[in-house]
């Protein structure tokens, strides 16, 4: 396990001794959401810890930004979940579809996206797996599906629509889904493929996400932190899954739930406790708990 107190690099010749973090970036499934088990949802409710850790850290002039693979709409039911913003008048910087979109809430508003052709990759991806679901969002409804996904995995309305109008125009994301196949599957696939020109992520199970090239959750939370006038070396994140990677290591902190898989704990600069432990709070009582600053 990583040391748990380690804070990271920083700036060369810059201490870490009375390191607080002024941006504070947390992904919402599997790290603000318990998931539940045996299926590919999380429970949408926040457990009293950590909204009370989140609060704190407001209290004390940091910024929060929630940090997705999700899509806008499913994000700000999260949001308000945690009671973000915090005041009236406020508002929330939003990392959503694996950095691809960035906005602003309330109200909901895109401030910049990254769009690709997609098609190309969809098309060698289904060579394999011809079975596999296929989705696009569909903003501020829900999703354009080729067939629907398991109940629960995609949040909105699941419009059916031929793979080929689905990835006809230019996306921000695409979610390739097929659950008779495993993560390891899709890693092998992604690796053979090669998907030139794109970044894939592989989920917590056969669900690959793609993106514009250059494009993760890292420069998404980069384009915020510039908008706030922060570095990376102002910045915690805390994150579970394959898509957090590039974000727990652009941070000063970047902090792996206790359930993640190797990979992703492995990238990290410390290991909290589980999402079923409310690992977010305890890592955030860290530097935010009562009696310290």
């Amino acid at each position: 396990m990583s040391d748990p107190t380690s804070v990271g690099p920083g700036p060369t010749g810059s201490p870490n001794h009375g390191w607080t973090p002024k941006l504070v970036a947390l992904d919402i499934d599997g790290t603000l959401l318990k998931w539940v088990e045996g299926a590919g949802t999380t429970h949408e409710e926040i457990a009293p810890a950590v909204h009370d850790a989140v609060q704190r850290v407001l209290d004390r002039g940091a910024h929060v930004v929630l940090s997705s693979g999700r899509s806008p709409h499913g994000m700000v039911r999260i949001a308000d979940l945690l009671g973000l913003p915090a005041e009236e008048g406020d508002r929330l910087w939003v990392v959503a579809s694996n950095g691809a979109v960035v906005f602003r809430y309330p109200p909901l508003e895109v401030v910049h996206e990254e769009t690709f052709d997609a098609a190309p990759a969809v098309a060698a991806v289904l060579e394999h797996h011809p079975d596999a679901l296929v989705a696009v969002e569909e903003r501020g409804v829900g999703y354009r599906v080729n067939r629907h996904f398991p109940l629960g995995e995609l949040s909105g309305d699941m419009i059916i629509t031929e793979v080929d109008e689905i990835v006809a125009g230019p996306v921000s994301r695409v979610i390739i889904r097929d659950p008779n196949a495993t993560a390891d599957d899709f890693v092998a696939l992604a690796e053979k493929l090669g998907l030139h020109g794109i970044n894939y992520v592989v989920g917590w199970t056969a669900w690959l996400d793609l993106a514009p090239v250059g494009v993760s959750k890292a420069s998404g939370l980069e384009r915020v932190a510039e908008e706030l006038g922060l570095g990376p070396e102002h910045a915690l994140a805390i994150g579970d899954g394959r898509n957090d990677i590039e974000m727990l290591q652009w941070v000063r902190r970047g902090v792996a739930m206790g359930q993640a898989i190797e990979e992703v704990r492995a990238a990290a600069h410390a290991v909290t406790e589980s999402v079923y432990d409310d690992g977010v709070a305890v890592e955030l009582d860290r530097w935010f708990g009562e009696g310290r600053g």
